[in-house]
This record gives C-alpha cells, sequence and structure tokens, in this order.
C-alpha cells in the first residue's frame, strides 16, 4: 500500500477540506476537542493516502500558524518516524526548523525493547540523522497509560510555557489494538482528546480488520468520520478472475469517500465525494448516485419525474389553499354545523342544495340541535370502563 506524498489544491466545497478546516480551528472553550476517524478496508486502501493528506494540511497550517495548534504529536505506529519526515519534506514542510512544531514518538523501531537490549543500553538508531532530532522512542507499547502521558508532554514541550494548544495524530488503531485491549486504546484517545491542551486528535482504522462492535466504539468517540469504500465492487464474492483483478487494481486508485459530520446541537450530516490517486497526488470530487460526475440537479435518478413542467409549474400556483386570504374584505366564517333560524324554515332536514350550476357544494345539516358538532374531543371519555 503505498502513501502519495503531495496533493493537488482542493476546490472550496471539497469534504476534505471541510474535515481539514475543522481540524485547524480546533477545539472551543470548555469542549472537547474535534476527533476524525479515517476508516478503510482491503476492498478500499486508501486510508493511508487520506491520513497522509490530512497530516500534511493540518502541517501547513501550523507552520503558517493559521492553526489553533501550535504544534503536532504524530503517533506512530505503522511507519517509521524517517517516512513521515520525508514525507512532509516532499511536501514542502521543513520538519527541523527554527521553530520546533512537530516531535513524532516512535512505536514502530523498538516496541518491545527487545533491541535495546539485544545491542546493550545503548541508543537504537533506525532513523535517520534528520529524523532523530524531532523523535522519541518508546519501549513498551504495551504500556497505555505511559504511553498517552509521554505524548502530552511532548506536546507541552512544543508549546512551551505560554498559553496554546497542540494537535494528536495516530497513524494505526490496529496496531494499538495488538498490544493492548480496546478498553485501553479507547481511553488513551478519550484522554487526548479531553486534555485542556488538546487542539484536535485524528486516527487511521481499517475497519474490516475488527469486529463491528469494536469498530462502532471509535465511531462514537469522533466527531467525523470518513469511510473509504470500494468504488467499484467485484463480482462473484472473491473469485479469483482477471475480471476481479482489473476492478481491484481500480480500487487502489479510485474510491468513495463518505463523511459524517456530528455537529454540537446533536445533528448529523452526511456528504459524499469520490477519491482518485493521480501522479499530482489524492483528488477528491463530488459524484452522483450512479458514479459520475456531479451535475447541475441534485436529484438521485429514479423510475418517474420529479419535476414539475413549466405549465404543471402555473397551476400549482393558481391553487387556492383552504387557509389563503382572498383579499375580499369579507369577515371569515368557519361553519360549525349549526343552522340559523331562517334555514329552519327554508330547508328541509338532509336536504343537498347545488348554489351554482358550474360549481356544486355539499351542505350538511344536523338532525337537532342536541348532535355535537365535529371536535377533537373523545365523545366516550366520560364512560368508566
Amino acid at each position: 500500500m503505498s502513501m502519495s506524498i503531495s496533493s493537488r489544491s482542493l476546490p472550496p466545497t471539497s469534504m476534505a477540506e471541510s474535515i481539514c478546516r475543522a481540524l485547524r480551528d480546533g477545539a472551543l472553550e470548555g469542549e472537547h476537542a474535534p476527533a476524525l476517524t479515517i476508516k478503510d478496508s482491503i476492498g478500499s486502501p486508501l486510508g493511508s493516502d487520506v491520513f497522509a493528506h490530512v497530516l500534511g494540511q493540518l502541517s501547513s497550517h501550523i507552520l503558517a500558524g493559521k492553526s489553533q495548534s501550535r504544534g503536532l504529536v504524530l503517533v506512530a505506529f505503522n511507519r517509521s518516524p524517517s517516512f513521515y519526515v520525508n514525507l512532509l519534506k516532499e511536501r514542502g514542510l521543513e520538519v527541523n526548523s527554527s521553530r520546533k512544531w512537530i516531535q513524532i514518538l516512535d512505536c514502530y523501531s523498538d516496541p518491545h525493547g527487545w533491541k535495546d537490549r539485544i545491542v546493550g543500553r545503548g541508543k537504537v538508531n533506525d532513523v535517520t540523522k534528520e529524523a532523530s532530532g524531532v523523535s522519541t522512542l518508546c519501549k513498551d507499547v504495551k504500556d497505555m497509560d505511559k504511553l498517552c502521558s509521554l505524548a502530552v508532554e511532548l506536546g507541552k514541550g512544543l508549546i512551551g510555557e505560554g498559553k496554546g494548544r497542540f494537535s494528536f495524530a495516530l497513524d494505526s488503531v490496529n496496531e494499538m489494538l495488538r498490544y493492548a485491549s480496546v478498553r485501553s486504546v479507547a481511553r488513551v484517545l478519550s484522554d487526548l482528546r479531553s486534555h485542556d491542551l488538546a487542539s484536535c486528535v485524528f486516527w487511521l482504522l481499517h475497519s474490516d480488520l475488527l469486529e463491528d462492535k469494536v469498530a462502532a466504539v471509535f465511531d462514537y468517540m469522533s466527531s467525523m468520520v470518513a469511510s473509504i469504500e470500494s468504488a467499484i465492487p467485484a463480482s462473484n464474492g472473491l473469485r479469483i478472475s482477471l475480471e476481479n483483478l482489473s476492478l481491484t487494481e481500480q480500487n487502489f486508485r479510485k474510491a468513495k469517500f463518505f463523511v459524517r459530520f456530528k455537529r454540537r446541537n446533536g445533528r448529523v450530516r452526511l456528504m459524499s465525494e469520490e477519491i482518485t490517486i493521480e501522479r499530482s497526488g489524492i483528488a477528491f470530487s463530488s459524484v452522483s448516485t450512479d458514479g459520475g460526475t456531479m451535475g447541475g440537479s441534485i436529484l438521485p435518478k429514479v423510475q418517474f419525474n420529479l419535476q414539475l413542467s413549466e405549465k404543471e409549474q402555473m397551476d400549482r400556483a393558481k391553487v387556492i389553499l383552504p387557509f389563503e386570504h382572498q383579499g375580499n374584505g369579507k369577515p371569515i366564517e368557519i361553519y360549525d354545523g349549526r343552522r340559523s333560524l331562517a334555514d329552519k324554515n327554508n330547508e328541509a332536514a338532509g336536504t343537498m342544495q347545488m348554489t351554482d350550476s358550474s360549481k356544486g357544494e355539499i351542505i350538511y345539516l344536523r338532525d337537532s340541535d342536541d348532535e355535537r358538532p365535529d371536535s377533537d374531543e373523545d365523545p366516550d371519555d366520560d364512560l368508566d370502563i
């Protein structure tokens, strides 16, 4: 699985841009930091590309001083610190600049401290000289409490004594679950998100490697969930064929991108786009329900017509609704089923009259004054049942 290095500029309405903007703006006072879950599967393994894009965008905002966050702590389980240093460098971001803005907690090089014991008490040298200046080795990834404390201390070192916040990024929740229980990993993510100095948190999750109820735990903790699904599903299940191999190759370059935003008022907003991996990087584009590019209409394609013709729109505009006042100056009277004395003298009970040859109306006359007019009250409300 390759991770794209660069990314072209996105349209202002892009979902990826909305996600990066939410992470850039950070947390409100008294609220938890925004959290993003990026989910993919073996059928559409582009989660690493999206993670790299979000990481690069947030880093750019931090360096430009446009983000609430003043620093970034990257917890690296799936890749080495050297990989991420090169990734950011090729995006034009200076890691070892005069301003210290990033720290990488290295949980990849020696997760159990075995290498350190083999070579003695010397420092394990699995990273480049450039990466060593921004990375800290973690030799016991099973201790989630210590890992969380170490990540927070690295963040505090970035902002110094002054006021400020920092961001967290975790490149693989699945790798963390290899060393600790779901409860422990979820507690770490919750503690990082609720920390007073946290600006935002985002992580990558391979959903098909976990049970649905486990993946749902991390979805529940997130304010944004970005799901990557196959754009072209393979036919005949897992049957190996030249056609399925071709479709699988296409799914490494294209996928559907669904994002769920949880708003502060409890409402949920759903959006969808299409991801395409190009030579210039990852691109996001709006798509319709049939997989084509979104045109002028946002209505789905169905077997019947959902739009009105010009004549139908004119006819609908002429319809007079019962509650509309016609402006004739006469008071509005509501008939309650009672007859006036004049009507009693001139009309027989149960008579139906036609007032106009071109317009008919049915007039209901009650049989007696003892009959109640129509109402919402229950006539049997006084019965003792």
